[in-house]
């Protein structure tokens, strides 16, 4: 079994938040990110990357963070026991893109390396990420690409990896005070460090650099479609479930705030822009009602027709 390379990590999750950065700038077209760099005085530090009212993306944020300690929490050992005592190492590049135009989804995507070390005994390690759509306005064939894409990209590791992490996903993305899906899903694992580190490593960097072979050909279809302020109005409202879940449920946002990280880093997942109705139904048969009825419940978009 190969030993986990930290630097080989590190360097791959820094080139994948250069190209992603540079990648969606030229999607834009008008908007650029601005660098912000940081360090924790606990240990480690990172850059986190945000365009703000660009042409296309009202606000995309593309962080870097690589954080360090002498021990873990104990809210994050009294289930992973054996991390007690020992010192630690997480890193990652995460990311979340609120479009401006509400046909084009929101969009998440992250690939971390956690590892636990203590002297005399041997690393405890693990991969984690995914990537996952929310759409405001549903489009079959967008959500058809988007898992096919996924597919394609597990299958060289096993016919099993995309229906389990596809289930994964859709379970973990799911809003249970409301019992509703946050999206349409995609892929989730964590807590992967079999058979091998070369293996899991590799895998990890194509779910990475899968992500906007997925993401930017939506993009592109949609970002022409002209809207007004019912969909505005109708964008916001459905933020409102992803700051929900963000707050709530997502277990990324809690470890980092309960491990002392940079606030204003975790928190750029949230849109800049969001609303709450109370009691909001959508009118029967609009495109807002498709949406929960076509959409959000858990299919096989394989086996749709695009």
């Amino acid at each position: 079994m190969s030993s986990p390379d930290i630097a080989e990590v590190k360097s791959f999750l820094l080139a994948l938040q250069d190209r992603i950065c540079e990648q969606l700038a030229q999607a834009d077209g008008g908007g650029a990110f601005v660098e912000d760099s940081w360090t924790r005085a606990e240990g480690g530090g990172g850059r986190s990357r945000v365009l703000t009212q660009g042409a296309v993306f009202e606000q995309a944020g593309v962080n870097f963070s690589h954080v360090s300690g002498a021990m873990l929490p104990a809210s994050a050992t009294a289930h992973r026991p054996e991390l007690a005592g020992r010192s630690f190492q997480a890193m990652g590049v995460s990311l979340v893109i609120h479009p401006l135009n509400p046909y084009i989804p929101t969009s998440h995507a992250n690939v971390r390396f956690f590892i636990a070390e203590k002297p005399g005994e041997a690393p405890v390690w693990w991969f984690g990420g995914g990537f996952d759509l929310t759409p405001y306005y549903g489009f079959k064939e967008d959500a058809v690409h988007w898992h096919r894409t996924a597919q394609q990209l597990c299958a060289p590791f096993g016919d099993e990896v995309y229906p389990t992490y596809k289930k994964w996903c859709d379970d973990y993305f799911f809003i249970k005070h409301r019992n509703e899906a946050r999206g349409i899903g995609g892929l989730f694992f964590d807590d992967l460090n079999s058979p091998d580190f070369a293996h899991c490593f590799a895998f990890t960097r194509a779910v990475g650099n899968g992500f906007l072979d997925a993401y930017l050909p939506i993009v592109a279809k949609r970002k022409t479609l002209s809207w007004g302020e019912k969909e505005r109005a109708f964008q916001l409202y459905r933020r409102g479930r992803y700051v929900e879940f963000n707050l709530v449920w997502d277990r990324g946002t809690l470890f980092g705030l309960q491990t002392g990280g940079r606030t204003e880093s975790i928190l750029m997942s949230m849109p800049p822009l969001v609303r709450w109705e109370y009691g909001y139904q959508p009118e029967e048969g609009s495109p807002e009602a498709l949406l929960y009825r076509d959409f959000l419940p858990v299919r096989d978009w394989l086996q749709e027709e695009a």
